[in-house]
């Protein structure tokens, strides 16, 4: 963060108790006994207060008093500071609407400051924090893939671009588990074309992922279950070319030998097509 001090944000705000002449840890807005009026205080005696609140993790009295900061003193570079912390007080406080606020105003305001990377990446992790869960609402995940994209492209050499790169896979893998779960569901209840569906999906758009595995051996057993042999012999082989070392493949390979069938691209269809791309390099 700017200036050095700010940069190791939640570490031990040097205790401005004793700048702020014997304040109590409840006292709000004032600072000291007789409720001071915060105004007669400087903007580095309010920003440090700010600090001592957010190392007792107080992040809505702390978002307070940096918003106290900006107010009081806008042009300062105490205001500056002041904004990507109170970014960073609601986020610690949950409070991801205005932790989002916060970060885009310094985005907006100060677009090449060495802080504008950590302003993006506290902007990425207010929707990425929500989507821990994969039942959660996926226009979050959404959200937040692209917030972090943001920061790896834009902030490729900051120190945020590599826990972007970490969070923008596993986002991208809960994209993917949730197409998994419907389809799952799907298929449990024999709609097997609208299960397809889905895990094609995954196949198709999110090979990178942990689910690819599973969601071709579930084409295996739908399109068995359809009837349609030459996919569910493809969907076979492109496990056992990539994953044979999974169990999805030995369940595959129960499944499709049990019925005399070859693990082999078999047919013209769309996973025959994804096939030859992977034999030649070009999937996967």
């Amino acid at each position: 963060m700017a200036g050095g001090r700010s940069r190791k944000i939640v570490i031990g705000a040097a205790f401005s108790a004793i700048v702020l002449a014997g304040c109590t840890a409840q006292e709000r807005p004032g600072f000291a006994r007789g409720n001071v009026p915060i105004e007669t205080y400087s903007a580095e005696q309010i920003y440090e207060r700010g600090e001592f609140e957010i190392d007792r993790r107080d992040g809505e009295t702390a978002a307070f008093y940096f918003g106290e900061v900006e107010r009081l003193y806008p042009y300062s570079d105490w205001a500056k500071r002041a904004l990507i912390m109170q970014a960073y007080a609601y986020h610690l406080e949950k409070d991801y609407e205005n932790s989002r606020a916060s970060a885009q105003r310094y985005i907006d305001f100060y677009p090449t400051d060495d802080d504008a990377a950590y302003a993006q990446y506290l902007l990425a992790l207010s929707y990425y924090d929500q989507i821990e869960e994969v039942g959660r609402d996926q226009g979050l995940t959404f959200q937040a893939l692209q917030a972090l994209r943001t920061v790896i492209e834009r902030y490729p050499d900051s120190e945020y671009a590599r826990s972007s790169i970490l969070k923008f896979d596993l986002a991208f893998d809960h994209l993917a588990g949730k197409e998994m779960e419907i389809g799952r569901y799907y298929l449990k209840r024999q709609h097997y074309g609208a299960a397809i569906n889905r895990f094609r999906v995954v196949v198709e758009d999110f090979q990178t992922t942990t689910h690819t595995p599973e969601a071709l051996h579930r084409l295996v057993e739908a399109y068995l279950s359809l009837g349609l042999t030459d996919e569910a012999q493809t969907a076979g082989a492109i496990l056992g070319y990539n994953y044979q070392g999974t169990d999805w493949y030995e369940d595959s390979y129960k499944l499709l030998t049990g019925r005399g069938l070859e693990l082999e691209a078999a047919g013209d269809n769309w996973l025959s097509k994804i096939y030859r791309q992977m034999v030649k390099g070009q999937w996967l």
